[in-house]
């Protein structure tokens, strides 16, 4: 029975109701148009599935808006003597000798200190005499794990294979480290099957940039094949790559330095330097000459240029040592990184050296106009191409 005051409602219609459904109250009654209840209520839903993308899906591909930007990864430590000590790790290309078994590639890690003793112009490098065994079982082509640089990038330590265009996050554990492998780089443009020849790694606005040599690729007698060393990848904290062309800037760096045609330069070394807001590039070979396989072993350079992002008319060009005379033709830079600490002034560099069969690489230290702090120094008879401040 009705009590007093109640208001009641009626719904007339089928369970599927013509276009008006009417809708009775005690004083009123309601017309509502069904296919509007029907465009209203999928609206809603529409509004849900939006908010829903955006806040799981789109949201995921920022999710690292909180990046980890520690650097480096373990504290610097203060010696007695006056001065301060980081942790450094070095990281070895074996080429055809990384293949270890019938189904295994391995790479050599080393651990180090730096000491920059007081007034910051004064160092000190030293190893551990222990080689750590990095493996995997992935290769291309019969080879892998030619692993040519070292970088950390979001709070963790990465590598990549030039061989594979695999690039590895090094995880350290109590039974040494393991190569996890987390993004696979396609040559050149991204279309290609084959993997990217990966030289260089600098972190810029929170992505990974990885470099190839910046030069043409071409036959062991300077033919022109294609230009796919000359991109460049731009990787997110989530794994996305972006193929960026990259041709302008080593072709206005190259000619900075003098070099035209069929002339070239080979990089494995370049940095990004939010402070300086330039890039740095310290080549590791460089010839007025077309390529040549055997000649090229002794063409390592002393230059150091300095450009800002797409000024391709303005690049400046040092030499390391300040001179043009280069005093072991066959070292070449393989990779450096800015020293903690130093606002980006002084830099410690690697050198590696591939002539006549022999292998070895050297360590020093300069500053950000080519001056040397710490003259090389050898480290070993291995081909150590990555360094970085771990």
């Amino acid at each position: 029975m009705k009590k007093r005051g109640e208001k009641v409602v009626a719904l007339e219609g089928s369970l599927w109701p013509s276009s008006k459904t009417r809708i009775r109250m005690k004083n009123s009654t309601l017309f509502c148009n069904f296919p509007g209840l029907v465009l209203l209520a999928f609206l809603g839903l529409l509004s849900l599935y939006f908010i829903n993308y955006t806040l799981f899906y789109k949201g995921s591909e920022d999710r690292h808006l909180a990046y980890n930007s520690t650097y480096p990864l373990s504290p610097p430590l203060s010696v007695p003597e006056g001065g301060t000590s980081y942790t450094i790790g070095i990281i070895t290309d074996l080429d055809t000798d990384s293949k270890n078994g019938s189904n295994s590639w391995r790479s050599f890690f080393k651990r180090g200190k730096l000491i920059q003793y007081s007034g910051g112009q004064r160092y000190k490098v030293s190893f551990d005499n222990e080689l750590t065994e990095i493996r995997s079982k992935l290769s291309y082509g019969g080879r892998g794990m030619e692993l040519s640089e070292l970088v950390v990038f979001d709070g963790q330590l990465y590598s990549c294979d030039d061989r594979t265009g695999v690039v590895y996050r090094l995880l350290f554990g109590s039974k040494g480290i393991t190569p996890v492998a987390w993004v696979i780089l396609p040559d050149g443009n991204g279309d290609e099957a084959k993997g990217f020849k990966c030289e260089w790694m600098t972190v810029k606005d929170e992505h990974l940039i990885i470099g190839g040599l910046g030069k043409e690729w071409t036959t062991s007698d300077g033919v022109v094949l294609n230009h796919n060393p000359m991109y460049i990848k731009r990787i997110s904290a989530n794994g996305a790559v972006e193929h960026i062309d990259w041709y302008e800037t080593y072709i206005s760096v190259r000619k900075a330095a003098g070099i035209e045609s069929p002339g070239y330069m080979i990089h494995e070394a370049i940095e990004w330097s939010p402070i300086h807001g330039r890039w740095f590039f310290l080549p590791r070979r460089a010839s007025m000459e077309k390529y040549d396989d055997v000649i090229d072993e002794e063409k390592g350079t002393n230059f150091l240029l300095k450009m800002k992002p797409d000024h391709y008319a303005d690049v400046q060009v040092l030499r390391v040592g300040g001179s043009e005379k280069i005093q072991f033709p066959s070292h070449g830079f393989s990779c450096f990184k800015f020293i903690p600490g130093t606002k980006n002034r002084h830099i410690l560099a690697l050198k590696s050296q591939e002539f006549k069969g022999s292998i070895a690489s050297y360590i020093m230290v300069l500053d950000y106009n080519g001056n040397i702090l710490l003259p090389e120094i050898k480290i070993g008879d291995f081909k150590f191409e990555g360094v970085e401040f771990i």
